[in-house]
């Protein structure tokens, strides 16, 4: 935990937490001190993950209800929801872009003020070969849109980071290449650093209402990655 300053005092919830992006968001939030609920469909995997540090709420995000229990309370919100299957309750239909949708309409019901959501690079390309997956990035598209359709309101914020190829590895290693409007083809990044920067776009005032495409720079040790919202302002 950071010492000497008080990032964030309000709770955030984690959806999408026991994947392995997801992990790292809330490990990223317990660094800075953040309180955390967790949701899950699998509420064993999340205690042996997490153990006491973190509120753990057990549900589907297919169910209104479950999705509701979760958020009340919460300042914030947190999005590492992803697909793991072509059809059913795994499904990017399913996942992607309902369950985001609705988190997002719950979250907004329950009063919770800043949304961040992990998409994807080539979420406006419907070429994109990615797309041969049940349409998974127009999937994740629709669900971009929908949020900062609802998180515009007065008083409300949202953020979207848009990373490259997922891989595992420490945050704060390497420099990071930022930029807007789906311009960036390909590129790997850390989950972690993913992590890394939706957790401080809870604090970052130049992370509010933007979204950013990013991937791993070259191999440098970073003393702080909000600097890398200041370099394109949406």
């Amino acid at each position: 935990m950071m010492e000497g300053k008080r990032f964030y005092s309000g709770k955030v919830l984690v959806a999408g937490a026991t994947g392995r992006t997801g992990q790292w968001v809330v490990k990223r939030l317990l660094h800075y001190g953040v309180a955390v609920r967790v949701f899950s469909r699998e509420g064993d995997k999340a205690f042996r993950l997490f153990g006491e540090r973190v509120e753990i709420v057990v549900g589907k995000i297919q169910e209104s209800e479950d999705v509701a229990r979760a958020v009340k309370g919460c300042d914030a919100v947190i999005s590492a929801l992803g697909s793991s299957s072509y059809s059913g309750d795994s499904s990017p239909a399913s996942v992607d872009r309902d369950g985001v949708k609705r988190l997002v309409d719950e979250a907004a019901k329950a009063g919770v003020k800043h949304f961040g959501l992990v998409s994807s690079l080539g979420v406006t390309r419907w070429y994109h070969p990615l797309n041969l997956f049940a349409g998974v990035l127009l999937k994740k598209w629709e669900a971009e849109e929908h949020l900062r359709k609802v998180f515009s309101l007065p008083g409300c914020s949202w953020t979207i980071v848009r990373p490259g190829g997922l891989k595992d590895g420490e945050p704060l290693r390497h420099n990071l290449h930022v930029d807007t409007g789906d311009r960036l083809w390909s590129g790997w990044i850390n989950r972690s650093d993913v992590a890394e920067l939706l957790v401080l776009s809870l604090w970052v005032e130049h992370a509010k209402n933007t979204t950013v495409e990013v991937v791993n720079g070259i191999e440098q040790d970073q003393s702080d990655l909000a600097q890398y919202y200041d370099l394109h302002p949406e």
